[in-house]
């Protein structure tokens, strides 16, 4: 005689009438359905658990390095690869706590580095896929999800405008498209450019990087060179496109600088393009436009490697320095005023200004604190 839910042979007891299998099948149901749950899926609280024992586990394996550069290392990719890899949901808890200005249009984030806005081939987790879970944390499970408004290059931080509905989103887009925003960006840059503030406006063009192949990069293509000490007017490709940078130094020492860059145009790459190669400044971290033969870790002078607590054969691990401080909306609508949205520098582009005797700007420059104007939250 079997027990039911479990196989087990059934026993008479003498005088009793009583088969022991009804007995055994009472008692053996408890350790049948544990068996059951542990067939399966974790839960959330399970998962967590498991995770961070794995985590404390780690920790116990790798012994803190007592060598200062892989110190420094360490603390690099700690600040830049915190969020590349973690799940959905945990990437919409950090990027809800990194809100700096949410009202019944618009939720404005603090864009944490080297996470894609969009998907693409190589790319497994992005802000897109996450903005229906973002929209249920801040409204409850039935919000709709949320809606991008521009776009920041993936290794670019900093301000980031989403909207609750796709006609306000189209409104905020044209903005862009007809240049009403007015944006600001920090940059970290390697040397100090000459004169310290001014204008850059060269046409931007994309073509294919010498000796790569199937490797594009935007590059300058000028109206004007110097022939013999003599200005001449080059034929304009067809594919140039327009592109204009205000910038001024806002602090700076012998090796290095901080600036404010305000794009007046919004053309890929124009910053690090304009900065690099028409400026000779490329921003700190920029290992595409350093060198435009190559595409190698950024090439840094004996100086900055031993501010920053690195050697050059560590340089590929110093992320981009470039951070979108402050962006301005004008009013959505005709009782509304214009927006002012500010965003703080992550920590370790904090931490490199510090290291090469950069100043962060006092509150009249409007990007060291992280607040809204109006409606600040």
């Amino acid at each position: 005689m079997a027990a039911s839910g479990c196989s087990a042979p059934g026993l008479w007891v003498r005088g009793s009438g009583q088969c022991l299998g009804s007995l055994f099948t009472l008692f053996s149901k408890p350790l049948c359905s544990a068996a059951a749950a542990a067939s399966r899926p974790l839960d959330a609280q399970r998962l967590a658990e498991r995770l961070r024992a794995q985590k404390q586990q780690q920790k116990t394996k790798e012994p803190a390095p007592t060598n200062p550069v892989q110190r420094r290392v360490r603390e690099l990719v700690r600040f830049t690869e915190q969020l590349q890899r973690v799940h959905p949901n945990v990437l919409a808890k950090a990027l809800s706590r990194g809100i700096v200005h949410q009202d019944k249009d618009l939720v404005v984030i603090n864009k944490p580095y080297g996470l894609p806005v969009h998907g693409g081939p190589g790319v497994q987790l992005c802000i897109s896929d996450v903005l229906p879970i973002l929209a249920k944390i801040l409204h409850g499970h039935k919000a709709k999800p949320l809606h991008l408004c521009h776009r920041l290059d993936k290794e670019t931080t900093g301000v980031m405008v989403l909207a609750w509905e796709k006609e306000v989103a189209h409104q905020v887009q044209e903005l862009f498209r007809t240049r009403q925003v007015t944006k600001k960006y920090w940059a970290v840059t390697v040397r100090v450019p000459v004169p310290e503030a001014g204008v850059v406006d060269i046409p931007i063009v994309e073509k294919e990087a010498q000796g790569q192949q199937h490797h594009h990069k935007m590059a300058l293509s000028p109206s004007y060179r110097m022939d013999d000490g003599r200005m001449v007017r080059v034929r304009s490709s067809r594919n140039a496109q327009l592109a204009v940078t205000q910038y001024r130094v806002l602090s700076s020492s012998l090796s290095a600088a901080l600036l404010e860059l305000q794009p007046v145009t919004g053309i890929k790459h124009q910053l690090r393009v304009h900065l690099s190669f028409g400026l000779d400044c490329p921003i700190l971290g920029d290992h595409k436009y350093s060198d435009w033969n190559r595409l190698a870790p950024q090439k840094l002078s004996a100086r900055i490697l031993k501010k920053l607590g690195l050697q050059q054969s560590k340089a590929r691990h110093l992320p981009l320095h470039l951070h979108a401080c402050q962006l301005t909306l004008p009013a959505l609508q005709p009782q509304m005023e214009e927006l002012t949205l500010i965003c703080k520098p992550p920590r370790y582009f904090v931490s490199s200004l510090r290291r090469l005797g950069l100043k962060m700007p006092s509150r009249d420059h409007g990007a060291d604190e992280e607040a809204t104007q109006p409606g600040a939250q």
